[in-house]
């Protein structure tokens, strides 16, 4: 990073952020507190209801794919200049769909039908809401800041992972329906703050990349303007376009997909190694809690850390630093161990993920910002949805130190490519 960007970064460090970011950040830390609180108890809900654990994990999956296959599609109205009508809607529709699951629980056994419809409706909403709200930072912020804003919202995940699961877990034990009552405020604050906004969230130019929507000359002849479902095939193209051609946001994608897929899969992989040793819950609670402290830790020290060393440098050396953890964890066995190991892999991953997503924002046009963030974070919730699967198989073939080891394999193979091509981020950077 050259000296002129480093004093850059530090006086936007010292800067104090607008109205609008500190809003955008309150909408954010409470939407994922929310998600946190009534998510770790929803399994419970099922189970207490008489369903087994298959229908528990068709449920989650079910979701899951619904978010994935809906949350391209809301890009391109949010591109298109209605960003902030999208996200203060369907954080709404979310808030109403928690709150029936609140009514129905109060009020005795409810169906699973209507509690599956509910997540559902719940996760269609969420799905939109951050596809809407990718991009939003570089609307709201110059890109000297983009850092720093990034930093903050991410800290406010890991900060919701630390509380959301305890408070969850304190509020089912007095109520089965106050996490999820929880829940529900959580999105209604969301939709407040995002009312508050005093900025549209439309790009400056929003037709600036060419979807296939105007018309075109030919020959001194108009071109029909194509068809409602080829146009809206170029809209939804246009982000993944921008991706393919992009070696930035190429590098982005591998990295996040690569590491988010891995922390998943080493995930599952702990709770097998623990069952199979005979520990309960309470050990992978102590987990997740040193990981999401490790985390929040992470975030917020991205900013000057990236400050000091530069992002080139940051990142090959970070992408090296996971390969041992990862394969350290095919040899822990105690809660401990993985505790100390995952904490350590959560600190270490926030630095570099803070880098790339302010850098991905910079990169991408404000046009744009909604349809190329939903491909970038379709691909990391593939490869988070992969995950388990992989893991459970590498468990029931090869024991349960497979997953770590393939895992530190997958790393290494990443950390490989970020070296022969760290020169993408120096030159984003500069």
């Amino acid at each position: 990073m050259r000296p002129g960007a480093l004093a850059a970064d530090r006086r936007a460090a010292r800067r104090p952020v607008s109205r609008d970011v500190r809003l955008f950040w309150w909408a954010g830390a409470s939407d994922a507190l929310g998600t946190q609180t009534s998510g770790v108890v929803l399994p419970l809900l099922l189970l207490g209801l008489g369903h087994s654990a298959a229908t528990v994990g068709v449920v989650a999956g079910v979701s899951t794919a619904a978010g994935l296959l809906l949350a391209p599609l809301a890009a391109v109205p949010a591109d298109r200049g209605a960003r902030k009508p999208v996200m203060f809607w369907s954080a709404t529709v979310s808030a109403l769909a928690m709150a029936g699951v609140t009514a129905a629980v109060a009020t005795g056994e409810p169906p699973l039908a209507l509690v599956l419809g509910a997540v559902l409706v719940e996760r269609f909403s969420t799905a939109v809401y951050e596809a809407a709200a990718a991009g939003t930072v570089a609307l709201l912020a110059p890109p000297e800041e983009c850092p720093r804003v990034v930093a903050g919202l991410s800290a406010g995940e890991q900060g919701a992972l630390i509380l959301g699961p305890a408070l969850g877990g304190a509020l089912y034990q007095a109520a089965r329906a106050l996490p999820f009552l929880a829940d529900a405020l959580s999105y209604a604050v969301a939709a407040g703050c995002v009312r508050a906004l005093r900025s549209d969230l439309r790009p400056d130019s929003p037709h600036s990349a060419s979807t296939g929507a105007t018309p075109k000359e030919v020959d001194g002849k108009d071109v029909a303007r194509p068809g409602p479902v080829r146009r809206m095939g170029k809209e939804f193209g246009a982000g993944l376009a921008l991706v393919r051609t992009s070696p930035l946001l190429r590098l982005v994608l591998a990295w996040t997909a690569t590491v988010n897929g891995v922390i998943v899969a080493l995930y599952y992989g702990a709770v097998f190694t623990l069952q199979r040793g005979g520990h309960g819950g309470a050990p992978m609670g102590l987990v997740l809690a040193v990981s999401g402290a490790a985390g929040l830790v992470g975030s917020l020290a991205a900013p000057r850390v990236v400050g000091r060393i530069g992002a080139a440098r940051l990142l090959v050396a970070v992408s090296w630093l996971l390969v041992p953890l990862a394969a350290g964890l095919a040899t822990a066995r105690g809660p401990w161990a993985y505790g100390a190991l995952f904490g350590m892999f959560c600190l270490l991953m926030p630095l570099v993920a803070v880098v790339l997503q302010s850098r991905a924002l910079q990169a991408t046009p404000p046009s744009l910002q909604a349809r190329t963030g939903a491909v970038l974070a379709s691909a990391v919730g593939g490869s988070a949805a992969l995950a388990p699967v992989l893991a459970g198989l590498f468990v029931t073939r090869a024991g349960t130190a497979a997953p770590a080891v393939v895992c530190a394999g997958a790393l290494a193979v990443l950390a490989w490519h970020t070296t022969v091509v760290r020169s993408r981020l120096t030159e984003a950077t500069a």
